[in-house]
């Protein structure tokens, strides 16, 4: 079963956008009322019967079960006697915010993640329609959703044959309103297999990437480059009385700025990984945390950089393109020379040559992790570099790099470094 998501952006009408923000309205109440009432419960069982809890608490019987999604989605329908206001949103869309409620507890437990929050009125920004039915609500660039009706969406691209609309979601960001449509194809792809010419990449902070064949790409800053603007804006905003309506207009103006950066980093991203997966066969990185490098004294330009969110579009282009793609262990990468396999001890962070004293082999350092990365990966695949059908003349296995390959990479550096 292959799943695509494909985004549009909507124009909805005055009406319609009325419509949309009362449903995150009712979203968001559903939400925090389950979210109380889990808390509650929890929060009772938490002090021994033979002691007193240090801060009121509800009692709650010991025979009452836990407000599973079961039990609250149960409760839902009832309460839409008292509350008249839970009709007015579709009955699937108020259940998928109890089923996402009991994900993250879930996730709380099985990926270590935080104790769900309470939203406000920034953060619930999406809901969904988890199905979409077998009439027809699909017309050219519309699409008809329930209680919101027709609604008009930019078609930047057709839904290919053989996919079907499963699922479609509304989302709100700062520039406006998108259309997220989940798509499910009952085929199966194959995984690329291993062949072709071998590429590693080295990421860090003083290079974004080092590539096995000599490309060196430099890192932007996507934040440097509006951080002043963000800084006067956050200035302004700590002065701005709490729920008027200039501290939320404001806030939007920020939101806006935040999603430009974002946009422009993913952009590059997605730009660089096409560029990086042509004319070859297999791609290798470094299989690391980058949730470690987020915690340290350059956190700010690690996230910056968005290595993570680079590393998962990497691998999607690579799927989509048919390049095979693999992760390496990633220690010792800058303490191996790649030409002759043997540890040259530990580099400090301002040595930016790798020079082996046994087989004479110098290149830049990154370069160098890259290759070995590279080797690592043929290695994993039981191939050996020489083995391998384009290993010749690679970069760390010859005395010199391939000209034609070393300057037509220097020339999408210039680019990247252009648009950067």
């Amino acid at each position: 079963m292959l799943t695509l998501t494909y985004e549009y952006k909507t124009n909805p009408t005055a009406e319609q956008i009325q419509i949309i923000e009362h449903t995150l309205n009712v979203c968001r109440k559903v939400w925090n009322f389950a979210l109380r009432e889990r808390k509650d419960w929890l929060n009772s069982r938490k002090c021994q019967v033979n002691a007193c809890s240090l801060t009121s608490e509800y009692i709650i019987s010991a025979d009452e079960p836990y407000p599973n999604y079961n039990t609250q989605a149960k409760s839902l329908t009832g309460a839409k006697v008292q509350y008249p206001e839970l009709k007015t949103v579709n009955a699937q869309v108020l259940q998928q915010v109890l089923r996402k409620l009991e994900t993250a507890f879930i996730d709380m437990k099985r990926k270590g993640m935080g104790f769900p929050r309470f939203k406000n009125r920034y953060r619930m920004r999406s809901f969904v329609y988890p199905q979409m039915g077998k009439s027809k609500f699909l017309s050219g660039n519309k699409i008809k959703l329930p209680q919101i009706g027709w609604l008009k969406y930019v078609k930047s691209r057709e839904i290919p044959d053989g996919f079907v609309v499963k699922q479609a979601r509304i989302v709100c960001k700062a520039s406006g309103y998108f259309l997220m449509l989940t798509l499910e194809c009952d085929v199966n792809v194959p995984a690329p297999v291993a062949s072709g010419h071998p590429l590693g990449i080295d990421l860090g902070l003083d290079k974004f990437a080092a590539t096995s064949d000599g490309l060196l790409i430099e890192r932007p800053r996507f934040l440097d480059t509006l951080h002043r603007k963000l800084k006067l804006l956050q200035r302004r905003l700590k002065h701005k009385q709490k729920k008027s309506n200039n501290r939320h207009k404001l806030n939007r103006k920020i939101a806006r700025l935040h999603q430009r950066i974002s946009d422009t980093r993913k952009d590059w991203h997605f730009k660089l990984a096409h560029s990086l997966c042509n004319e070859v066969g297999m791609m290798f990185v470094e299989d690391i945390d980058f949730r470690t490098w987020a915690k340290g004294m350059l956190s700010k330009h690690t996230l910056d950089a968005g290595f993570g969110q680079f590393v998962e579009i990497l691998k999607w282009v690579c799927w989509k393109r048919g390049v095979y793609f693999d992760k390496v262990d990633k220690d010792y990468t800058s303490q191996v020379c790649p030409q002759c396999d043997t540890h040259t001890g530990k580099k400090e962070l301002n040595d930016r040559i790798h020079s082996c004293q046994s087989c004479g082999y110098t290149t830049h350092r990154d370069v160098a992790a890259a290759q070995v990365i590279r080797n690592r990966g043929i290695s994993a695949l039981g191939r050996s570099v020489e083995e391998n059908a384009c290993g010749d003349g690679l970069a760390g296995t010859g005395n010199s790099l391939v000209k034609s390959r070393k300057s037509r990479k220097k020339g999408e550096e210039a680019s990247f470094q252009s648009a950067s």
